[in-house]
């Protein structure tokens, strides 16, 4: 077996002033952390990962909180299995979520081409909306550690907005070539 090793995390904050205690759990969620129980939780062991979890050490300290950061393996590969599905769970509700978001921005455009609403600020807001959406891809990519199920139906539903926006913007150009 080869041994995955990661970064076990336990820490215990007060609970006033609960901002603190959010801003922590954000932050491990930011860095892509799968949660075991309250106040323990895994990541994959990298150099950034044991950087940012002495950094965040800190913080629970300022707290007045505890921590330890351990460094562990699975006892054997079915308890691995477990650990690395549940990471890929976290992503692929993420990557769910950001499917479910790409339905939303093909609806919106849709809308303006069935109200023939092909202006200029228009195609920039919904170019923003696409790279809000790209931004965002590429964020839940970086936590994909084991490479989740839904990551390709992700890319190739950003692959999906792109094209929808790039025959907005042909349908925008073309109608204000023709009106002026």
């Amino acid at each position: 077996m080869s041994e995955i090793a990661w970064l076990l995390l336990t820490y215990k904050v007060p609970p006033e002033p609960a901002a603190r205690r959010i801003a922590i759990w954000r932050r491990l969620k930011g860095m892509g952390a799968v949660y075991l129980q309250n106040g323990v939780c895994l990541l994959p062991k990298t150099d950034d990962h044991v950087r940012r979890l002495k950094m965040l050490e800190n913080d629970v300290a300022e707290a007045k909180g505890e921590c330890v950061i351990l460094e562990t393996v699975a006892l054997d590969r079915g308890q691995e299995e477990k650990v690395i599905a549940r990471f890929k769970a976290d992503r692929d509700d993420a990557y769910e979520e950001f499917i479910d978001k790409c339905d939303d921005f093909e609806r919106e455009v849709a809308k303006e081409v069935e109200a023939n609403h092909f202006t200029y600020a228009e195609l920039e807001e919904n170019d923003v909306d696409l790279k809000k959406l790209q931004g965002w891809l590429a964020k839940i990519r970086k936590l994909d550690f084991y490479g989740a199920s839904r990551a390709a139906e992700a890319e190739e539903r950003l692959k999906g907005c792109e094209a929808v926006l790039d025959a907005y913007a042909k349908q925008v150009f073309e109608a204000l070539e023709e009106n002026g």
